[in-house]
């Protein structure tokens, strides 16, 4: 990797699944070598022997992840990922009209990376650790989303020939739910195994509860009276059946995921900084960390931080007008952990939850007021992050008296009255 002043050669890089296009440009803008090559072994081969005669090269290309960045930053170049908005922008500048082709966008990359390119950030590549532990992370992300696709084609079948289950049982990502769809599939099975296999079920899966039993009961006796017609329980069920048996399937290899996410989270060094934060657990501490990485240098303060998250708004004003949104282009993987995790602190944390309700009571909603705690909770992660340090409950206490913080004197107000 070289130093921005090295740089004698800037090539725009524009990447498709199949093919790439590429384009150099040197310090006077003029155009001196383009080409295409296929996305294959033998494409990326060419593509080193091409290069050889550029050693100081720099490569803007429009996105930071995929084999394409992972093939460069194999290569002896500098790689300047670039916001898919800056690219269209940069094209605009290249062209009036609405042309587009392949070597329109490599050349107006190739030519902003020479005239901005100074002032951009080179990509690094991510610790093996944290890139795999990213990974494994969001790709749990995708398979949780594919569960809750298939509850709710499970919901929507029973809702069409078998309503009583979905009355006696409210969650339906649950295991023992699915055991009960195994063990009685239809309304008449269940109606034929009668009350003491109802009961012994559910001991056997420990699901009675004095407040839930009378009621499930209730719903089980009544499955045959209200439920679908023969023929549409025969393909219901069927179908039932069969999400269930994709259901435990899938939620077997979200447990392997669990399971390698929370082995490889104890192997990082800011293993003990992320499983501090209250609430996070787990299940979100990795993913906080696999989001942040561990480049202190990504962020110099706290703000920057949090536009990267999302949870700082971006502010649009011209002449009188002066608007406020909610910022779209950031980590929205890293937003949503926020998210969960700052609604989650309220409770272990009599703070956070007084700041979250004293934003509701200005208006705001609940959505709102979790993105607000998250803002906050971001500049103390920023601190902990770059000092190396665990979240303390009473030196972060002790802080907010010393700075005067207005949280802390609502809940000594409160606790006065």
């Amino acid at each position: 990797m070289k130093n921005w002043n090295e740089i004698t050669h800037y090539a725009g890089f524009d990447w498709a699944k199949d093919h790439h296009q590429v384009l150099i440009v040197d310090r006077q803008a003029q155009i001196i070598a383009e080409w295409e090559f296929d996305h294959s072994p033998e494409g990326w081969t060419k593509w080193r022997e091409q290069i050889r005669a550029y050693p100081a090269l720099a490569v803007a290309i429009e996105t930071n992840q995929g084999v394409a960045v992972e093939q460069l930053l194999q290569s002896p170049v500098t790689v300047y990922p670039v916001n898919p908005r800056s690219a269209e922008a940069y094209r605009q500048r290249k062209t009036a009209t609405s042309n587009k082709t392949d070597r329109l966008d490599a050349w107006s990359l190739a030519d902003a990376l020479r005239v901005d390119g100074h002032a951009w950030r080179a990509l690094q590549p991510l610790d093996p650790i944290i890139q795999e532990l990213r990974l494994l992370c969001r790709d749990e992300l995708h398979l949780i989303g594919q569960r809750t696709e298939l509850v709710n084609q499970l919901q929507q079948a029973l809702s069409e020939y078998y309503p009583m289950a979905l009355k006696a049982f409210d969650d339906w990502t649950l295991p023992s739910s699915w055991k009960f769809l195994e063990q009685f599939p239809t309304p008449e099975v269940l109606t034929k195994a009668g009350r003491r296999r109802w009961e012994n079920f559910l001991h056997a899966h420990r699901l009675y509860r004095p407040q839930t039993h009378a009621h499930r009961l209730e719903c089980f006796a009544q499955a045959a009276a209200f439920c679908g017609s023969p023929a549409v329980t025969r393909a219901k069920s069927l179908l039932a059946i069969s999400l269930v048996k994709l259901l435990a399937l899938l939620e077997k290899q979200l447990q392997t995921y669990r399971e390698q996410i929370e082995k490889l989270f104890a192997t990082h060094p800011d293993h003990d900084l992320f499983g501090s934060l209250p609430g996070a657990g787990p299940k979100l501490a990795p993913r906080l960390l696999s989001e942040l990485g561990e480049d202190r240098t990504l962020f110099p303060d706290a703000q920057s931080l949090q536009c990267y998250a999302g949870t700082a708004p971006v502010s649009y004003q011209s002449g009188q007008v002066h608007k406020v949104y909610l910022r779209r282009q950031c980590n929205k993987h890293l937003r949503c952990a926020i998210h969960l995790w700052a609604d989650l602190s309220r409770r272990w944390c009599h703070w956070a939850q007084v700041y979250y309700q004293q934003v509701r009571q200005r208006g705001k909603s609940h959505a709102e007021a979790v993105r607000c705690l998250g803002h906050r909770w971001l500049k103390i992660i920023w601190k902990m992050w770059q000092t190396r340090t665990a979240y303390d409950p009473e030196l972060h206490t002790r802080n907010q008296i010393e700075h005067g913080s207005w949280v802390v004197q609502l809940i000594q107000q409160k606790a006065g009255e």
